[in-house]
């Protein structure tokens, strides 16, 4: 095996908000990588809302990031906590009568690291500080992993704030933040440009794609937007 496909690479992609794109940034650097010939895995461990399936419950974006990666995973594998309603992880857990805890979820995502693919990514739900429970958050169980992070910018009135907050919180809580991705929802947005100048000087961390605002999902479209050669590096 060459040097470069010995690499393993894994992150934990995180956004500003809910609905701000991080599926499609996963799925499209899942997709860059395994057009690079990099072996690809994907979790999303905690998923709220979703469709009924011939197979089960099913998360749409779980299911988008399973399709994604090269490795054969089951769905279970992929999304170990789906629950029904659309709603905070932590009050979909209490109308499940389910309790999420970190470190329940964290042995679910170390058994996916310990798969050995050059490129693993654990999606996150909602944003940094997302609960789980009374006690911890999602930022607890990256901590808990010690995953570099990849914060999903969407631009739109607001993200400056929104984005500089996220990566102070992600600095505060010791963890690295790899890069960042500007994401375009509101093909209306003024100054769209300027703000994205703006969060190059601000944010201590790289560039990683800017992906426009897309009428539907289209990941090859985003994954044409993305340089992964910084990521998956054998400096990185």
């Amino acid at each position: 095996m060459s040097q470069a496909l010995s690499l393993r690479r894994s992150f934990f992609i995180t956004g500003t908000d809910t609905g701000v794109g991080k599926t499609l940034f996963s799925c499209a650097l899942l997709q860059a990588a395994a057009s690079a010939g990099y072996r690809t895995a994907a979790m999303k461990p905690v998923a709220a809302g979703g469709l009924q399936t011939a197979e089960g419950f099913r998360n749409e974006d779980a299911l988008m990031l399973q399709a994604a990666c090269t490795e054969a995973l089951r769905y279970e594998e992929v999304n170990p906590f789906c629950l029904e309603m659309a709603v905070a992880p932590h009050i979909a857990a209490e109308h499940a009568n389910r309790r999420l805890k970190v470190e329940r979820i964290a042995g679910f995502c170390q058994g996916m690291l310990m798969r050995r693919a050059n490129l693993t990514v654990i999606e996150g739900a909602g944003g940094w500080r997302v609960p789980l429970n009374d006690n911890e958050t999602l930022a607890d169980l990256c901590k808990q992993l010690k995953l570099p992070v990849i914060l999903v910018v969407g631009m739109r009135l607001g993200c400056l704030n929104h984005a500089l907050l996220t990566a102070e919180a992600i600095y505060r809580d010791g963890l690295a933040l790899a890069g960042w991705v500007a994401n375009g929802l509101d093909p209306e947005m003024p100054e769209q440009a300027a703000n994205i100048a703006s969060l190059q000087k601000l944010l201590p961390s790289p560039l990683l794609a800017r992906i426009p605002w897309l009428p539907t999902a289209d990941i090859a479209q985003a994954a044409a937007q993305l340089d992964i050669s910084s990521l998956l590096s054998a400096n990185a």
